[in-house]
């Protein structure tokens, strides 16, 4: 067990760069939490005026989890997906052994944009399977007291499930605060927590939250407090505690070092291994070049 904990993780801005233009706010992984549960990965981009424009690029050993807050996006993938996501909708891809994406705003100027993209590593059963995707128009919601609401978004939740596929005993859950109010989240006690302040004011273990920031909980908890003045909206992440090592590189999620080198020679000389990215002609993301040190795996330090 690794305890009751309560650590904010506070994000970092990330410029993307290129073709992209745009920075993202990440908070996952942290240097000292590589994982929650089997969530590796956590960006915000927006919100703000944004024309994006993220050009097909590879994935292996995670699934990608677009969660949109304001505005629409085209995604695109090389087992030929082509789908508008939008407010309300998950998008959930699985890499498996390789698959390929891009990722667009809808039309040709900058609009208002706002998404939540999380990144879930695939145990050893499910990491060399084939590439897929699955979009969830309707997603079940949990009322919880004094009129708040839980949206299951991925795994379980307060008894009830997402219809979106996992490989690991997992929780994603988008939770509505009303202003004025003190609500009881429930938690899996044999899982580690985090919650992330989306938007609004909220205190959680006497904590007072910062906007995009994570308050890591750790484990052996049924339930956790919290307090909203102004209304709050919450993301809570969590998991049974991801124990396989994990190498993460660029977009790749992996065990050892040679199987990052590999995935990226894979991608840089064009294997049919990532497929084609529907709809798009030879525009990429190229790789870029590997450290010159051995890639390890990442270890918790709280």
């Amino acid at each position: 067990m690794i305890g009751q904990r309560s650590i904010p993780l506070e994000p970092r801005e990330v410029p993307l760069g290129g073709v992209r233009a745009m920075n993202v706010l990440r908070t996952l992984p942290d240097k000292d939490l590589p994982t929650v549960g089997a969530w590796c990965f956590l960006d915000r981009f927006g919100p703000g005026p944004v024309r994006m424009r993220v050009e097909p690029h590879p994935h292996i050993g995670l699934q990608t989890v677009t969660w949109p807050l304001v505005g629409d996006m085209r995604h695109r993938d090389s087992v030929d997906s082509d789908v508008t996501l939008r407010r309300g909708q998950l998008n959930l891809m699985t890499a498996g052994d390789g698959i390929s994406h891009s990722e667009y705003s809808l039309g040709e100027d900058p609009i208002p944009l706002d998404a939540l993209q999380f990144w879930v590593v695939l145990p050893e059963s499910a990491r060399h399977g084939d590439g897929g995707f699955e979009q969830h128009a309707s997603l079940p919601t949990v009322p919880l007291e004094h009129g708040a609401a839980a949206t299951v978004v991925l795994g379980e939740f307060a008894g009830v499930r997402s219809p979106a596929t996992v490989f690991t005993p997992i929780v994603g859950a988008e939770i509505s605060v009303p202003a004025g109010s003190t609500i009881d989240l429930p938690l899996n006690r044999e899982w580690e927590h985090g919650v992330v302040l989306v938007e609004g004011d909220a205190t959680i273990e006497r904590v007072v939250l910062e906007r995009n920031t994570m308050l890591y909980l750790g484990d052996s908890r049924d339930e956790v407090s919290v307090v909203s003045e102004t209304g709050a909206l919450l993301f809570l992440l969590g998991g049974e505690p991801f124990e396989e090592d994990l190498v993460m590189w660029w977009n790749f999620a992996a065990r050892t070092h040679d199987e990052i080198v590999d995935a990226r020679d894979d991608w840089e000389r064009g294997s049919a291994r990532f497929g084609h990215v529907v709809t798009h002609g030879d525009e990429r993301i190229p790789a870029p070049e590997l450290p010159n040190v051995r890639l390890m795996p990442r270890r918790r330090r709280i």
